[in-house]
């Protein structure tokens, strides 16, 4: 399976990405600067990583939603083309309409950085493909700007349509009050858009990837990613 990871200017995730899907995975990877126009040939899944593209000015991924690049992963996306944003790339999926709703400040008004909880929603994306509903992930975060927001008729249509792939909650995969971290609608951590091929999530699954840091919890989703490549 071959990726593109886009690199804006602020992404600080890039090289995680580039590790995991290519020391951890063995998949071909190539990074694309944001000024490019055009995706490499053969591209099976861009990947958006996390970051702070262009400082989070504006709004965060307001900014990079506009790169010259853009414009092809939309294209990319629209054609069924499978798009994986994290954290910031979340952020930008939504800026650039790719994904429904947007990520507002964290409800306390300040920077998360922790491991957090979750509970997986559904199988059908390739991304949770595989992975068992009853088990709790715990993935890191690392945002201030991680509170899903959407108007009640999206949050029903994602509800409805099993489009919520994760949802935070506690150790014993209890939905708290305590465990929705950042205060999201319907304790939303990662969405897929309709057509269940454009995911997005602020937690960071390459940073729970490999036996080194004391966590495999995110490693699922990168296998479950490879294995969609050929079915």
């Amino acid at each position: 399976m071959k990726f593109a990871v886009i690199v804006f200017p602020g992404s600080n995730c890039d090289d995680d990405m580039v590790h995991v899907l290519g020391e951890e995975m063995g998949q071909e990877v190539e990074k694309v600067w944001h000024k490019e126009t055009k995706l490499p040939e053969g591209i099976d899944c861009v990947v958006l990583p996390g970051g702070f593209s262009y400082g989070d000015y504006l709004r965060s991924g307001a900014i990079a939603r506009f790169s010259p690049i853009m414009q092809a992963v939309s294209a990319f996306a629209n054609k069924g083309g499978l798009v994986f944003g994290i954290c910031n790339g979340f952020q930008i999926l939504c800026e650039a309409g790719l994904l429904p709703g947007v990520l507002l400040n964290n409800r306390d008004q300040k920077f998360i950085c922790k491991n957090v909880y979750l509970k997986t929603g559904t199988t059908d994306s390739a991304i949770t493909s595989g992975l068992d509903l009853e088990k709790v992930l715990k993935i890191p975060i690392a945002h201030a700007d991680g509170r899903y927001h959407a108007d009640a008729a999206t949050l029903k249509q994602l509800e409805s349509n099993h489009q919520i792939l994760f949802k935070y909650c506690d150790a014993e995969g209890h939905l708290t009050a305590t465990s929705n971290i950042n205060g999201s609608e319907h304790h939303i951590a990662g969405i897929c858009n309709a057509g269940r091929n454009v995911f997005g999530m602020m937690p960071h699954p390459e940073r729970a990837a490999e036996g080194a840091l004391g966590n495999v919890d995110g490693r699922g989703l990168f296998e479950a990613l490879v294995r969609s490549s050929s079915n």
